[in-house]
């Protein structure tokens, strides 16, 4: 049976909650804290080649993840939005309004390898549009919330050095901006992640919404960690949404404590 394990779940694919926390704390290098970024050996970005939208419409053929888990591959390497169906989100009156997930994500195209990294495109609640190689315009739901925590804390870490990601979709003052800059300037952000991390950036399994009002969404992400002692872990990432000239932006920890936690079961989490 042990064996059957670690061929199920090889040496490799054990750093994934290591990875997973390493992402989150990459974020806080947007508050000039911590630095963890992995760059190729001679310092150099990995593909930039990899970090340019190419554009066009429609996806080539589908490929699976670490965890066998199909994800589709987009023409355009930002991503291809969905067509929407507003009549599915949920409203505040209904007994799903904090738990619902958001329609389109269980079907092909709903998981979608952008830049390397797996992030979620919903039929409900966005994103609808891509904009200079960002996805925008996400429903002013949690669902909505999830969505766009999913995929901003994905592509920035799969592309640190993407200011436009970093201004645009991240809350940060102007003395986070200029730390960054700062960095950029120093070449310490690389263009793209190699695919030795990337490959770690998979779906997350579930998310659930602690804390939901207008102006603002606490809630977390599980995705799937190591086997141990035959029980099925995951690594459940906490981040904060704030609702922001009409759409949902990061708002990076400010805290020096750890923003993520182990876990061994997602009851009470609501599945994607």
């Amino acid at each position: 049976m042990a064996k059957e394990k670690e061929a199920a779940y090889p040496r490799d694919r054990v750093s994934f909650g290591a990875i997973a926390s390493a992402a989150v704390l990459a974020l806080i290098v947007i508050v000039g804290a911590v630095m963890f970024l992995t760059r190729d050996d001679n310092g150099g970005p990995q593909d930039p080649a990899a970090a340019t939208a190419t554009g066009g419409q429609g996806f080539t053929d589908p490929e699976v993840d670490i965890f066998g888990r199909r994800v589709d591959i987009p023409n355009n390497a930002a991503g291809q939005p969905l067509p929407q169906d507003p009549a599915q989100q949920r409203r505040p009156a209904d007994p799903d309004w904090l738990t619902g997930a958001p329609a389109g994500t269980t079907q092909p195209h709903g998981w979608q390898r952008v830049f390397g990294a797996s992030v979620p495109f919903s039929t409900s609640d966005g994103p609808t549009r891509i904009e200079d190689g960002l996805a925008v315009g996400y429903s002013h739901t949690p669902q909505g919330a999830a969505l766009a925590a999913a995929q901003i804390t994905y592509r920035l870490n799969a592309r640190p050095a993407d200011r436009d990601l970093y201004v645009r979709q991240v809350r940060v003052s102007a003395q986070q901006i200029a730390a960054y800059d700062k960095a950029l300037n120093e070449n310490r952000l690389p263009k793209q992640q190699p695919e030795k991390v990337t490959k770690y950036f998979v779906a997350s399994d579930a998310f659930k919404v602690e804390n939901y009002a207008d102006d603002l969404a606490i809630l977390q992400l599980a995705s799937r960690g190591q086997v141990i002692d035959g029980k099925q872990t995951w690594v459940a990432m906490r981040l904060v949404m704030v609702w922001d000239a009409g759409d949902w932006r990061l708002k990076p920890a400010t805290s020096s404590g750890s923003q993520t936690e182990l876990i061994d079961s997602l009851a009470g989490w609501t599945k994607w």
